[in-house]
């Protein structure tokens, strides 16, 4: 791999890469294009060009199935610092469409590491594009909103730029998009382990004081493995599960997890269900796409967003007590908080633009937020919520 050197872009973009030694470009659905130098995998793959300010995290954040359908530009110029390893990924490929940095891969320098970033890429098939202007990419979305874009990785460095710009505006793009489907597991599982820590890696379930039954829309592993730190034994079950299927377990509390795509288009089949759940009595607990369904399913709406919230440093208050989190997001559609019914009220707002991040009914055991509570990548705020989960479970269990 080429060591990046920032390349220069143009008002009006050369149809031709600008220098003899390029390897990758990204194309926008508007004809805009980066030129650059090819990272992990050859070929090319289009999805929702987006941007995520993390600075830690980058392989739990690859493997993030609620990424599905997306190409995620880092605005943390040295990305590869810890190189990469089997224990940091939130799923065992990557989730996400396409990979852009600023500078080249950088050398692992961590004790945990057992490849270099390059060469896990390469063989999960993630293709990416480095060397090109991160910050001017990222401008580019903050004004116009997140665009559809190819990465074409060539080591022969020969692209047809046309066709290109083609498949990046005849791609669909998130709204309307159901990708649950597509990232949810295939049949019913107990979830094995608890959450890591230095020098005992992943910790062992202790006895099991709640039943909770995971919808897996696109679950992290480590929001699983936050719910048996609480003491819940989890069962997780596939997006469509039935609400008779789900009961059978005969669960303490329902889970309703994180996941891609646009929440609407999930609810023509994940709806019915929850709206059986919610009358159930059973309590309930729902994050990012979770969270969102849950909104829709009280008669709220969601909507796209300009161009989402995505990274580690976001300000969420808690309105109940007025404290302030720092916590990490990854969500391109919002809920609507004028259109929550009476019952239902706002528990959590972000301090960046008022948007909606909590909600909880005023007479059910039931709420969600839309940040990331799992701190995976980090911070830690929020994850008070597993335990208000169990607390609630516990409450449920001696008062039916």
């Amino acid at each position: 791999m080429t060591d990046a050197k920032l390349m220069p872009q143009t008002e009006t973009p050369l149809s031709v890469p600008p220098a003899d030694d390029i390897t990758a470009a990204l194309v926008l659905s508007d004809g805009t294009i980066f030129w650059g130098y090819g990272i992990g995998a050859e070929g090319d793959t289009v999805g929702e060009v987006c941007f995520n300010t993390s600075i830690t995290g980058y392989q739990e954040i690859l493997t993030d199935p609620s990424y599905a359908g997306q190409i995620i530009t880092f605005t943390f110029p040295h990305i590869g610092n810890v190189g990469a390893n089997d224990e940091d990924l939130e799923r065992k490929s990557p989730a996400a469409r396409g990979l852009i940095i600023r500078e080249a891969i950088t050398d692992p320098s961590n004790y945990r590491s057992d490849s270099h970033l390059n060469t896990w890429a390469t063989k999960a098939g993630l293709i990416g594009i480095c060397g090109i202007d991160t910050r001017k990419l990222t401008r580019y979305i903050r004004e116009t909103g997140a665009p559809n874009g190819v990465i074409a990785h060539s080591a022969a460095g020969k692209f047809d730029i046309a066709a290109l710009t083609a498949q990046a505006k005849e791609w669909p793009g998130l709204e309307g998009m159901d990708l649950a489907k597509a990232v949810t597991c295939d049949a019913p599982k107990e979830w094995a382990g608890a959450r890591w820590s230095i020098g005992e890696g992943f910790s062992n379930i202790g006895e099991a004081k709640a039943h909770v039954v995971a919808v897996d829309y696109g679950a992290k592993d480590n929001i699983l493995r936050c719910l048996t730190a609480t003491g819940a034994r989890v069962t997780v079950v596939p997006a469509t599960t039935s609400f008779d299927e789900i009961m059978a377990y005969k669960p303490d509390g329902i889970f309703l997890s994180n996941g891609p795509g646009d929440p609407a288009a999930t609810g023509e089949y994940a709806l019915p269900v929850i709206h059986q759940l919610i009358e159930s009595g059973v309590p309930i607990f729902g994050i990012c796409l979770g969270h969102q369904l849950l909104a829709l399913a009280f008669g709220g709406k969601t909507y796209k967003m300009h161009q989402g919230h995505r990274g580690a440093n976001h300000p969420v208050q808690d309105l109940r007590t007025m404290k302030v989190e720092i916590t990490s997001m990854n969500h391109g559609f919002s809920v609507d908080g004028d259109s929550l019914p009476d019952d239902v009220e706002i528990s959590h707002i972000s301090l960046f633009d008022k948007t909606v991040c909590g909600i909880q009914h005023k007479t059910k055991p039931i709420f969600s937020v839309q940040q990331h509570p799992e701190a995976s990548p980090g911070p830690q705020d929020s994850f008070y919520l597993f335990e208000q989960f169990m607390e609630m479970m516990l409450h449920h269990k001696v008062t039916k």
